[in-house]
């Protein structure tokens, strides 16, 4: 039974060390993780640095930089930028090699901003997307262990042509049994958008995201999140997935990703 994504094992020097759980996996391989899980945790790590200054996130950008095996990682954030009004922070996450070095396997880079009072100017650019029944197929991937056990994904019904949506909802905390905060638990679902806005049949192609931006004019609340998300194809290989991202109060903020497409042989 997948309890947790992963299992805090102390400290190592500036790292904080974590154990890896089966919730962490991929669907495109059970070997490496999904994209989801280390942009939570890292943004676990921004959000500790962040405590106490009067900031919070605005935008985080998940790199990947390495498949991220479902193994034993360790954490380490730093101010890379810093400043009372706005600072840029860092989070990594790193492996030991089987030759005794380490190995930078992902990275988060967010702005922090300095807060205030601007409820009286506040506008959203959407409405709020209501959930309605879910459709019959949610996704791709049904049947598949791992990430995709730790979360409820109802894909709802759209017009042809137009953006997919989906309501997504974490059903396992971030880390042991702590405490998740809503800014975490969206990081434990955004990195879906791909799958979510998917025009491709992942029997035929492969589409990794090797990114995840997500630009938060308001932080999260709750615990469900919906995305409307659409995948632009280029004849090249390359595309885009862009997602506009709701809790329950409304519109949220936005979401890109860079996507490696490949035909399957």
């Amino acid at each position: 039974m997948i309890d947790c994504l992963f299992r805090s094992r102390g400290v190592d020097g500036e790292f904080a060390v974590f154990d890896s759980t089966d919730g962490t996996r991929s669907n495109w391989d059970p070997q490496i993780q999904h994209g989801s899980p280390p942009l939570a945790l890292l943004t676990r790590a921004i959000e500790r640095l962040a405590d106490g200054t009067g900031m919070r996130v605005g935008r985080l950008t998940l790199d990947i930089l390495g498949a991220i095996p479902v193994a034993q990682v360790k954490v380490r954030a730093w101010v890379d930028r810093p400043g009372a009004r706005i600072a840029l922070v860092v989070a990594e996450m790193l492996i030991d090699r089987p030759d005794g070095n380490t190995r930078t396997v992902a990275r988060v880079t967010a702005w922090l901003l300095a807060t205030s009072d601007t409820a009286d100017a506040a506008v959203d650019r959407y409405p709020p997307l209501v959930e309605g029944e879910t459709a019959d197929i949610t996704h791709a991937w049904d049947g598949a262990r791992g990430y995709l056990e730790t979360v409820t994904w109802r894909r709802q019904s759209t017009a042809p042509g137009a953006a997919f949506e989906a309501w997504l909802t974490p059903l396992v905390p971030l880390v042991d049994s702590e405490p998740t905060t809503a800014l975490q638990r969206l990081a434990m679902v955004v990195d879906s958008a791909n799958g979510t806005g998917a025009v491709l049949d992942p029997a035929q192609f492969v589409f990794m995201n090797t990114d995840t931006v997500v630009h938060l004019h308001r932080l999260p609340v709750g615990h469900d999140f919906g995305l409307r998300a659409r995948a632009s194809i280029g004849p090249d290989g390359i595309g885009v997935t862009t997602a506009e991202v709701f809790d329950r109060s409304g519109f949220v903020g936005t979401c890109a990703q860079t996507l490696f497409v490949q035909r399957r042989e």
